[in-house]
């Protein structure tokens, strides 16, 4: 991994900022808890927000997804940011297909997005290091997405730069451009030649050991991942992700409220916030 000082992307001047995708379902304390640190950032009054919200799956379901719907509803655009629209499926999608269904839509009309789910806080730098980094490596080919989160990890004393690169992308905060975006397959069409491919399960499995089996359990329909699907095309085209070393990111999901998740060893995913030593 090789690093560089994202801040230096400040002097490259910038023009339009990314819009932003908001994913909301039925969570409603921590969708304002998203939305409202977002609002806090430094570029939230100038940037335009969508916001997908799925429908319930079951009719148990629909007030909790009424809950969230009412609360995104009261968002006073002016206060907050410079625009918000809210997009509202009538029936459920699911994660993966609102997630690659809505950032298609609104990447391919602005070229770049910024992605967060409804569960991830972000520092009030967020936004400028997002768009910062959108501008500087727009043009590098070897650059798959920017992570907004990064996880606790001991940085060497002798290393100066602000961010680092990794194989992996992360589904925690981030941020890409439609010429990578609209290279993926989503349908894995090649999937039978890379399970006999151990050269290519080698070079996934650079971001983790658990990608390869990601792939093949999505194959066979045990899970429903947009994210593996993501990581899976950045390994074969080998891009890289930019991470930054203090997370801008705290996800507030690993408490077991997802649809899909269970609650996890917040030790192991814990972040330090940029600038701090402090958890977040």
């Amino acid at each position: 991994m090789r690093g560089e000082r994202y801040v230096e992307a400040s002097s490259n001047g910038a023009t339009d900022l990314a819009p932003i995708v908001i994913f909301v379902y039925n969570r409603l304390n921590h969708t304002k808890q998203t939305i409202e640190a977002l609002a806090r950032n430094d570029l939230a009054n100038v940037s335009e927000v969508f916001i997908y919200s799925d429908a319930a799956k079951k009719e148990q379901g629909t007030e909790k997804v009424k809950a969230v719907r009412q609360y995104i509803d009261s968002i006073i655009p002016d206060s907050l940011f410079k625009s918000v629209t809210i997009i509202k499926a009538e029936s459920n999608r699911g994660l993966a297909n609102s997630v690659i269904n809505g950032v298609s839509e609104i990447i391919n009309r602005f070229g770049r997005v910024i992605v967060v789910e409804d569960d991830l806080v972000t520092t009030p730098d967020f936004l400028s290091y997002m768009n910062r980094a959108l501008d500087f490596y727009r043009d590098d080919p070897k650059i798959w997405s920017i992570s907004g989160y990064s996880f606790k990890m001991k940085i060497p004393k002798s290393y100066k730069h602000d961010i680092f690169l990794s194989y992996r992308a992360s589904s925690w905060g981030y941020a890409t451009w439609a010429d990578r975006w609209n290279t993926v397959d989503w349908e894995l069409k090649d999937y039978q030649q890379f399970s006999k491919d151990w050269k290519m399960q080698h070079v996934l499995n650079r971001g983790g050991r658990d990608l390869s089996l990601m792939v093949h359990d999505q194959v066979e329909g045990r899970i429903d991942s947009w994210a593996i699907r993501w990581c899976y095309a950045q390994a074969k085209q080998d891009k890289y992700t930019v991470y930054p070393i203090y997370s801008l990111v705290k996800n507030l999901g690993l408490d077991g409220s997802g649809t899909h998740g269970k609650e996890y060893d917040k030790n192991r995913w814990s972040s330090i916030i940029k600038d701090t030593d402090t958890d977040i």
